[in-house]
Parts: C-alpha cells; structure tokens; sequence
C-alpha cells in the first residue's frame, strides 16, 4: 500500500479551508489512490469550530483519509509534513488599507515559517491567505531550513478566473483554453496574460480584441473577488479552495506540458528583483516545477511587469522589519 501523505492545513475550520479539506478527503488533489493524513490547524477560539469539522470528516468515511490530527500548534500540525496549505491569516476590515492588512498578518507568517522548519525538505507550501505574496515572502524567510524553492503563494485563482473569462466569451469548455500566465502580484496590479494562450486550439489573441483584453477583461479578472462579495454577501471560499487544490495537485501531479501560474521566490527571471514572490508561468513534471524562461513579452506586459514589480517591493518595505 502506498504510505500515506502528511497534509497540512492552517485556518481549517474556515470558510475556505472547510471546503479545501472536503477536496482533499475525496483524492482530488494528491490522486484516488494517494492515502492522506489530515493535520489541521486552528487558532485556539477555532478549536470548538475544527471539532465540528473533524467529526463532519470521520462520518463522511473517506477511504483514504488514515488519520487526522487537529491542534492550535503550528510545530505539531507542521511535523513531518509533505504539503502545507497556509490558508489561515487576518481578513481585510472596513477602512483597512492594502500596506495594514500587510504588517496584520506578518507577525502571523513568522511564526508559521519558523514552525515550517518541521516539516520534511521536500514539503510543498502554498500559501493562500491574503496578502498571499507577501506572507509567502515572510514564511520563507524564517523557514530557512525548507529551500526556497519549496514555498509558493497561489495566483491559480486568478488564472482559473482569467480562463472562465474567456470561455464565457468565446463559447468553448475551459478545459480547451490552454496556456494563460499570471504575472506579478494577486492583488489589484496582477497582470492576466494571454500571449501564449490558445482557446480550442486556436491563438487567443486572433479569437478577440486587444482593447477587451487590456481593459474589460484585466478588470474583470483583478475584481472578481470584490464582485462575488458584493453579489453574494461573503467571500469566494469554494473557488479559492478550489485553485488551491489545482495549484498543488499540478505541482505533485505535473502539468503535461501546459503552462500554469505558481508565485515563486524570484531568482531574477524577467528582470524580476531576486527574493520577491512573484507570480509566473511555469509547467511541472516529476513533483517539481520550473520557471519556464525566455517567453518575450510586449510594451503592455513590460509596463505591467513594472507595476507588479513596484507594488511587490512596497509590500517587501512594509515589513522589512520583520526580515531584518
């Protein structure tokens, strides 16, 4: 029998991590066959909630769900862990600007880094709570055991969003569109980019006009989340959950050859500043992804770059105190 993966959640008695253990229970992520051990993480006032959920979990009686572990310690959810979801961390409030939901959850990524030096080498972290880059940025510093190599923060949302975009408008299955890159930042300034991307079979950029791609589109994709909010009175739990589950299983599982969006510790690709979590394309094979180099890109995505690039160092200045 194949040995079980140890995976690891944070903020799982959640909105979105109550739909993300749901995925991962029923194989979605790591494969039918894949045995998993659920350890789940809470804050100590969530605890009474992750009851609820572990007991939701055992009678639902997911054959490759082993065992689960449920504490308010990150070093005990974090032991040994092949995979890390970090979806935990401070919501934005009313009046909150961008840079104070920044330095909130900082000291909150801290600790979690630290408690990540528990984990295996290879463990795999994606980190979903927002502002996702930069918590990755903060989490990798002080996991400084884990390479580098091995946190990421999930733009996949955005992608996936980027794609339905375009099937809606071009009236095919989004399993035909292929090949849409996530520059930068999720965040405002994040640049969809569809220069490589085809939709059945054809480029994207002969099926529609420049002027939607770089106004109604890029906006559509950067608000969707603030629209989903106004239209159903909460946030976009199921679809977050939901890319977090593509983001990981394409990274363990490979993406065929197809490019795919990861935020990933730059090491200065595209004239990214070495260090910033940055979004970009990638494909994955082997249970490890590569930055795919080398693509060129146009005025418009030059001068998006740039803005990715600024906001990310702002962000980076913000808690520079916390990577003193």
């Amino acid at each position: 029998m194949t040995a079980p993966l140890r995976v690891a959640v944070t903020g799982a008695a959640g909105n979105i991590g109550y739909s993300l253990v749901w995925r991962l229970a029923s194989g979605s992520c790591f494969g039918p066959d894949q045995p998993i051990i659920l350890s789940l993480l809470e804050i100590p006032q969530g605890m009474q909630r992750l009851e609820g959920v572990v007991m939701e979990i055992v009678d639902s009686a997911f054959p490759l769900v082993h065992d689960i572990v449920a504490t308010d310690d990150a070093g005990t959810a974090f032991a040994d862990a092949d995979a890390i979801f970090l979806v935990g961390s401070r919501p934005r409030t009313a009046g909150m600007e961008r840079g104070d939901l920044v330095a909130a959850n900082g000291p909150i990524f801290v600790g979690q880094g630290k408690a990540i030096n528990r984990a295996r080498s290879s463990v795999k972290v994606v980190t979903v709570g927002n502002p996702c880059n930069t918590n990755c940025l903060i989490a990798s510093h002080y996991g400084s055991d884990i390479p580098k190599s091995q946190f990421t923060a999930m733009t996949r949302l955005d992608q996936n969003r980027a794609v339905g975009q375009l099937s809606s408008r071009l009236g095919v299955p989004p399993a035909d569109v292929k090949d849409v890159v996530i520059w930068g930042n999720h965040g405002p300034e994040m640049y969809p980019d569809v220069t490589w991307a085809s939709a059945g079979g054809k480029p994207v950029r002969e099926q529609v006009d420049a002027g939607w791609l770089q106004g109604d589109f890029l906006k559509t994709v950067a608000q969707r989340g603030k629209a989903i909010i106004e239209a159903r009175g909460a946030s976009s739990a199921a679809s977050a959950a939901s890319a977090a589950i593509d983001h990981m299983r394409d990274w363990h599982l490979g993406t065929g050859g197809d490019l795919v969006s990861m935020a990933v510790v730059s090491q200065g690709q595209y004239g990214v500043p070495e260090g910033l979590v940055f979004s970009m394309p990638v494909r994955c094979e082997g249970g490890s992804y590569e930055v795919v180099e080398g693509l060129e890109l146009d005025d418009f995505g030059k001068a998006k770059l740039a803005e990715n690039i600024e906001a990310l160092a702002g962000e980076r200045e913000a808690v520079a105190d916390l990577l003193g």
